[in-house]
């Protein structure tokens, strides 16, 4: 799971990108034009994992993961200037985006536009980048049509016709000024673009970069697309805390009667953002959260911890989370008859803890 930091300069980016990965990068201003990814591996926080650790006393507990990607040079004027194919290679790769919009005053770092407006920028890096999708778009209907004109025959032609119809759909929309999340795509349609670094049909997290407590986001902002989540994070405030010792952290949110930092909640938006859910695996060796999405059945879920797990499934032993904490251990939820044998359809659900039978 990768999400690409992104927004207008001078919003943030990179202190967001601090205060979700812990890391100390300069908050200087980037090099306008210069293409620049550092990326950072976070923990999800999970109670769940958590507690079963505390059961089950492991040799190593491992939480679910969440790349971050702080992206410099996707900002003003790529409506204009288009995505250069370095650029569009590297977005291809991204799951989702955070989109970071400028919340705060500050004298040191004043607004290139003059006055902070949250909603503005917002609309200014939308119409930025459906403009870039735009000009992709006409790009691509350009060389079907060269491709049309130069005698395809066959497959080949119905193929070109195919792809031209879905462009032409994607072109309707983006002059409608609509984002391309919005349409409904079929899914060999989204498996098709993914190679385009489309913009806008990536699911969104916008992140309202504050210098004060924001109970109503949406108050301050309106974006109402499908796929996107809003929140608000003070960046200065939680860069500060990612960087302090465990220890000194928990004292600061004591003193401010905080029960997490605010950091936990984005990363759990954004692993929420892509339909993803957590299922367990757990014994004396490990405690391990693992990725699947919202609806994998059994045996992609066994799939996704090891190929030879899926090959050889047989059944899977099931129980949930919830059940084995009420129990208050493996034994005794067995005992109780909470521990279910499950095939290979079976719909994985959030939680579940999961133990593959199979033969190779």
């Amino acid at each position: 799971m990768k999400l690409g930091i992104i927004g207008l300069p001078a919003s943030g980016k990179t202190t967001i990108f601090n205060a979700l990965t812990g890391s100390d990068r300069p908050t200087t201003a980037s090099i306008p034009g210069r293409l620049e990814l550092v990326q950072g591996v976070v923990d999800v926080p999970d109670e769940r994992v958590d507690r079963l650790s505390a059961i089950f006393h492991p040799r190593k507990t491992i939480y679910a993961k969440v790349t971050y990607v702080d992206i410099a040079g996707l900002d003003q004027e790529m409506g204009k200037k288009g995505l250069s194919g370095q650029l569009r290679n590297q977005i291809a790769t991204m799951d989702a985006f955070v989109h970071v919009v400028r919340g705060f005053e500050s004298a040191t770092v004043p607004h290139p536009l003059g006055e902070v407006d949250p909603q503005r920028d917002l609309d200014l890096m939308e119409g930025e980048m459906i403009l870039a999708d735009l000009m992709t778009v006409e790009n691509r209907l350009a060389r079907i049509e060269e491709g049309l004109k130069k005698g395809a025959r066959g497959e080949e032609r119905q193929r070109l016709f195919d792809e031209q119809a879905l462009f032409q759909q994607l072109r309707e929309a983006l002059e409608a000024e609509q984002p391309l999340r919005d349409l409904d795509l079929e899914p060999e349609a989204k498996e098709l673009l993914r190679g385009f670094g489309l913009l806008t049909l990536k699911p969104q997290l916008i992140l309202l970069n504050s210098d004060e407590p924001v109970e109503d986001v949406t108050a301050i902002l309106h974006y109402d697309h499908r796929q996107t989540r809003m929140l608000a994070l003070q960046g200065q405030l939680e860069m500060e805390i990612a960087q302090l010792e465990p220890e000194e952290a928990q004292l600061f949110l004591e003193e401010f009667e905080l029960e997490e930092p605010g950091r936990a909640r984005v990363i759990r938006a954004s692993y929420d953002l892509l339909g993803m859910q957590s299922f367990f695996t757990v014994g004396e060796d490990e405690v391990r959260a693992w990725t699947v999405r919202r609806g994998a059945t059994a045996v992609e879920a066994a799939g996704v911890i090891h190929t030879d797990l899926a090959r050889g499934f047989i059944r899977a032993e099931v129980i949930h989370y919830d059940d084995l904490i009420a129990a208050g251990s493996m034994s005794a939820a067995r005992k109780a008859g909470k521990v279910r044998l499950e095939g290979k359809d079976y719909p994985v659900k959030d939680g579940d803890i999961l133990h593959i039978r199979f033969s190779v």
